[in-house]
């Protein structure tokens, strides 16, 4: 057997089409593996790349990794575009304030909790303030792939999607404030906090500005085409164009996407069938996505027992916030007991903007100039991080999932 996977990694692995077709082959074979045991397909995609990635056999090069993770960018973006296309006017006007008050009672909520807890149990201010702001984030990727297989549809996944929705922007400014105040703190200077906020309100206005811009774009070149194939390049083609500019000009592809969908589904009901378009390409995106996810996971990381108990923590309290900060302002609401009960074990998944921030913490110039020990607790706090990422994108689709059938039950 080794020799097999030795003569395989000489002769082929160097190929980013083997490695394609191996997370995908990979993928399926887990991922119907984790449905006869009741659990998500994403499960199985993010333990098959796990198994042969970077902690398990090492049959994806580095090199094609990085290549890869075009097809993960690729992959954000039809999510993003899919959770905006069911942002209606008409949901917004009912249920808009509502999701407004659950999506910052639940950042906050956890915000707050993993900071002060984290400090509580001996974590550095600044790392507290960071890694609560981190805790915030909540990957959309889980809940659409959930979502779309289950079919769900009604009240519940309005609220849920509008959540994930919203959370990403927040999530931007809440970690601005946090990393503005942080890093006074790190170069036990005065950091200008207006400017830092200043700055996340530009990166997620123009981010806006470019989806919206992209949205419009599709509808006047679709609207009067009858042929779908031609919708599908038309549309493909803005939205990567509109992802590569969010992505070199370092703004935000998620609340780009999201607003061209949104833009989409806003202008004409007809545009609907350009979202409808893309359903035949999304479940290969979506296993070689998860795959990818897991396949980059190091569990070295589960060797460190401080590493251990802090990310043990971390995940609790992330949990806790998310959970209650969701259950306490649903009973303010007074909305529906299944809302109140289910929605936040749905916002659990964390991923990429989570990682997202904490690789800009540990390329931020006031960090390269810090001093070893700053380094080495920033060194501690991706590790939690990678920790928190790999037993959320675990658990917590499966949590999701159940969430999301209990709600389906419920309606039957």
């Amino acid at each position: 057997m080794i020799k097999i996977l030795e003569i395989i990694e000489y002769y082929f692995a160097h190929h980013i089409i083997f490695s394609a077709g191996l997370l995908l082959v990979a993928g399926y074979i887990f991922g119907q593996l984790a449905e006869k045991i009741k659990l998500p397909t994403i499960t199985g995609y993010i333990l098959a790349g796990v198994l042969i990635g970077s902690s398990g056999l090492k049959m994806i090069r580095h090199e094609n990794m990085e290549i890869l993770y075009i097809l993960s960018e690729i992959t954000l973006s039809f999510i993003a575009v899919i959770i905006g296309g069911e942002f209606s006017f008409s949901k917004l006007k009912i249920y808009g304030k509502n999701i407004m008050i659950l999506t910052l009672s639940q950042m906050l909520f956890t915000f707050f909790l993993v900071s002060f807890g984290l400090i509580i149990i001996g974590f550095s201010q600044y790392i507290g303030f960071i890694l609560g702001a981190i805790s915030a984030a909540t990957a959309p990727a889980a809940t659409v792939v959930i979502v779309e297989k289950l079919k769900a549809r009604g009240k519940f996944v309005d609220y849920l999607y509008g959540i994930v929705a919203l959370d990403d922007a927040g999530t931007v400014i809440l970690f601005s404030i946090a990393f503005a105040l942080s890093g006074s703190m790190i170069a036990q200077t005065d950091m200008h906090l207006f400017s830092s906020i200043l700055s996340a309100f530009k990166e997620i206005f123009v981010s806006i500005l470019l989806g919206a811009a992209g949205g419009a774009i599709i509808h006047l070149a679709t609207i009067k085409k009858r042929n779908i194939n031609e919708i599908k390049i038309i549309s493909l083609g803005v939205i990567f164009i509109v992802t590569s500019i969010t992505i070199s000009l370092h703004l935000s592809p998620l609340i780009a996407n999201m607003t061209l969908g949104m833009v989409l589904i806003n202008l004409n009901k007809k545009n609907a069938r350009i979202l409808f378009s893309f359903e035949p390409l999304t479940p290969p995106l979506y296993a070689i996505f998860f795959a990818i996810a897991g396949a980059e996971l190091n569990l070295k990381i589960f060797q460190n027992k401080t590493i251990l108990f802090a990310g043990f923590m971390f995940i609790l309290l992330r949990f806790l916030g998310k959970y209650f900060g969701i259950f306490f302002s649903s009973s303010l609401l007074k909305l529906e007991s299944n809302v109140k009960k289910y929605l936040g074990l749905s916002l659990l998944p964390q991923a990429g903007v989570a990682i997202g921030l904490v690789l800009f913490v540990q390329g931020s110039p006031l960090v390269a100039e810090a001093g070893i020990s700053i380094k080495a607790e920033i060194s501690e706090m991706t590790n939690i991080i990678l920790m928190s990422v790999f037993c959320n994108e675990i658990l917590g689709p499966p949590l999701s999932k159940f969430a999301v059938t209990k709600n389906l039950l419920r309606r039957k």
